[in-house]
């Protein structure tokens, strides 16, 4: 058994600390509201996020320095926008022999850094190299009810994985590792964008040939920036690509999902984040993707439609026709050419 510190106590992180708590580890969840805490331990639920029982193992805690005392591995489980925060206030509380994990999913605008890179500047005593993310298609939902779930951990270092992959692996959550961190962290990032759209699609009211349209240009779209930065393009093939793009754009349990059908019925995207309640990590990526795709040269039309659409106030039918009437050209030049050139040489 080992002691487990989960930083974020929404819904992932609580889901998160279920699987820990289910193979046996000593879980510290730690959230920066005492309340939340404090109903967390005496009623071992936090229906805000997550409709499911805790399990006794799991013990809340609102101090940082308390909830981290004498753990082995601590977990960033919290909105991409608190990551430094976060991380500053951990600095000199950590030792540096922790595993440091990561299942946050988002790009940091204007600096486009990954979280993994946000984290080793804030950490004084860790390198890039040393940090572990956790990403695959995993709704919190199902994962808090034992549902086969499938996810990937990655680390520059592999034997950082490893022991990442050892805490979650169990009968139900399914832990590979991979050491392609530059892919499985854009991989899970790019596809709130992608998610985002296929909501806008179905607030439309289009059917499954669009959704299906749109996540396979989608994917296009996230191996070409991905690949530009150093992504193996075999990555978003894999589970924190093409399988979290599946399941972020085809369920009612995205809130990326959840957020671009309110958009495509009308609503105004301040409306929808206040709906909404919960951080939609989709918004700030587009920002960011946008940004990077430009000063990359790289061509991701879905992404700047989506970008127009959230903060040049186009309507979601004028983002349609402009994708519908792009010129013409080949499908061949997209991720299969990718591989192609990669493995050919």
């Amino acid at each position: 058994m080992a002691r487990v510190a989960v930083l974020g106590a929404g819904s992932w992180g609580t889901a998160l600390s279920i699987v820990l708590a289910d193979n046996g580890h000593d879980v510290r969840l730690w959230t920066h509201r005492p309340e939340q805490a404090k109903k967390i331990n005496n009623t071992k639920r936090n229906e805000q996020y997550l409709d499911t029982d805790i399990p006794a193992s799991v013990i809340a805690y609102s101090d940082l320095k308390q909830a981290i005392q004498d753990a082995v591995a601590i977990v960033f489980v919290v909105p991409t926008k608190a990551i430094r925060e976060v991380a500053k206030q951990l600095d000199q509380l950590v030792e540096p022999d922790t595993t440091i994990i990561h299942a946050s999913k988002g790009i940091e605008p204007v600096t486009l850094k990954r979280v993994s890179q946000m984290i080793s500047e804030e950490l004084s005593k860790f390198t890039e190299e040393e940090i572990v993310v956790l990403s695959g298609p995993s709704h919190a939902e199902e994962v808090a009810l034992r549902q086969p779930t499938t996810v990937t951990v990655s680390s520059i270092e592999p034997e950082h994985a490893k022991i990442a992959q050892d805490l979650f692996i169990n009968e139900s959550f399914r832990v590979y590792t991979s050491p392609d961190v530059i892919g499985i962290e854009f991989g899970g990032a790019l596809k709130n964008i992608i998610a985002l759209g296929a909501g806008i699609s179905d607030g439309l009211g289009y059917g499954d040939n669009a959704k299906a349209a749109l996540m396979t240009r989608g994917l296009a779209e996230i191996a070409r920036l991905g690949t530009s930065l150093g992504a193996n393009p075999l990555s978003f093939l894999g589970l924190p690509g093409v399988g979290d793009l599946i399941v972020t754009c085809t369920s009612a349990h995205s809130r990326n999902w959840r957020a671009g059908n309110l958009l495509g019925k009308g609503h105004k995207l301040d409306d929808v984040l206040e709906q909404m309640g919960m951080v939609v990590e989709g918004v700030r990526t587009v920002q960011a993707a946008y940004q990077f795709a430009k000063e990359q040269q790289v061509e991701m039309p879905i992404t700047e439609g989506i970008f127009q659409l959230l903060f040049e106030d186009k309507s979601p039918k004028d983002i349609v026709g402009q994708l519908m009437n792009r010129s013409k050209r080949q499908e061949m030049d997209d991720l299969a050419q990718l591989l192609m050139e990669r493995y050919s040489q």
